[in-house]
């Protein structure tokens, strides 16, 4: 067994840790495939609880990176989520410097 590189180490921790953390993953790479999602949709694709969806939700959103919208419809409220151009940035970042540290060569 090798060393570890050094520069997929650094690669690894400098992953964005408010994306890096399971559940808040969880959520935006939902958000990177579509639109926009609303709460019970986010919900029931990731297995979370309520309290753990809205204590990531507002993580993210106090990163900048998504967008939240409060709507009714027919007098029933509706939240919903996209991902903001920074999210998505922020994102494709974190994808990249995963699959550089992950694949063989760096």
């Amino acid at each position: 067994m090798s060393l570890p590189d050094p520069d997929d180490l650094r690669r690894l921790a400098g992953l964005d840790k408010v994306i890096h953390e399971p559940g808040r993953l969880a959520i935006v790479s939902y958000l990177a495939v579509v639109e926009e999602a609303d709460f019970l949709f986010l919900l029931d694709q990731t297995g979370l609880t309520r309290g753990n969806m809205s204590s990531h939700i507002a993580k993210l959103e106090k990163a900048g990176y998504l967008e939240v919208d409060k709507t009714f419809v027919e007098r029933v409220p509706r939240t919903t989520y996209r991902l903001t151009a920074s999210g998505r940035e922020a994102f494709d970042s974190y994808r990249a410097n995963l699959l550089g540290s992950l694949s063989p060569g760096g």
